[in-house]
C-alpha cells in the first residue's frame, strides 16, 4: 500500500486503486466510479439551487456540505457530502464519486487536512486535460472551504 500521509483510509484506498491499474485503464476506472455516485437525498433532488455550483467544472456540478452529530460545529464534526453531476458528464461524475466515497463521513479536521494534490495522485494526467483535473481540484477546494466556514477549523 502506498504511503498516504494525511490521506484518510477510504481516500487512500481509492488512490491505491488508481495506482494499481495501468495508465490505459485509469480512465475506465474513473468511469466506473461515475456509475457509483450516490443519488441525492430527497431534500436536494431537483433542488440544485439550494446547493453550491462548482463553476470551474466543465459540466454542471452542484454540492452541499452538511455537518452532523454535534451541537457546536468543530474539528470532530462529521461531514456529509452531497454531490450531483449529469449522467452525460461521466468524468465529472467520476471525480465527484471519488471525493464522495473518499470523504463522506469523515471529521471536519480530516477533510481540511486532505492534501491538495489528490487529483494528481490518481494518475489521470495522461488521460485527461488539465482543465478537467482543475475541476476536481476545485471540487476538493470547495468542499474544504465549506467545512472551514461551517466549523472554524483552520
Amino acid at each position: 500500500m502506498t504511503q498516504n500521509h494525511a490521506v484518510p483510509a477510504a481516500l487512500a484506498e481509492i488512490v491505491d486503486d488508481f495506482a494499481g491499474v495501468p495508465d490505459a485503464e485509469k480512465l475506465e476506472l474513473l468511469l466506473e466510479f461515475a456509475d457509483e455516485l450516490p443519488a441525492l437525498p430527497e431534500r436536494y433532488d431537483g433542488h440544485e439551487a439550494e446547493m453550491e455550483q462548482v463553476v470551474e467544472c466543465q459540466s454542471p456540478l452542484f454540492l452541499a456540505v452538511e455537518l452532523e452529530g454535534e451541537d457546536e460545529p468543530g474539528p470532530e464534526s462529521v461531514v456529509r457530502l452531497f454531490i450531483t453531476a449529469p449522467p452525460e458528464a461521466p468524468t465529472t461524475r467520476g471525480f465527484a464519486s471519488v471525493l464522495s466515497q473518499g470523504l463522506d463521513g469523515l471529521t471536519a479536521r480530516q477533510i481540511v487536512d486532505v492534501p491538495e494534490d489528490i487529483p494528481s495522485r490518481l494518475g489521470l494526467a495522461k488521460a485527461l486535460t488539465p482543465l478537467r483535473l482543475r475541476g476536481m481540484s476545485a471540487m476538493l477546494g470547495r468542499i474544504k472551504r465549506n467545512v472551514r466556514e461551517q466549523t472554524g477549523v483552520a
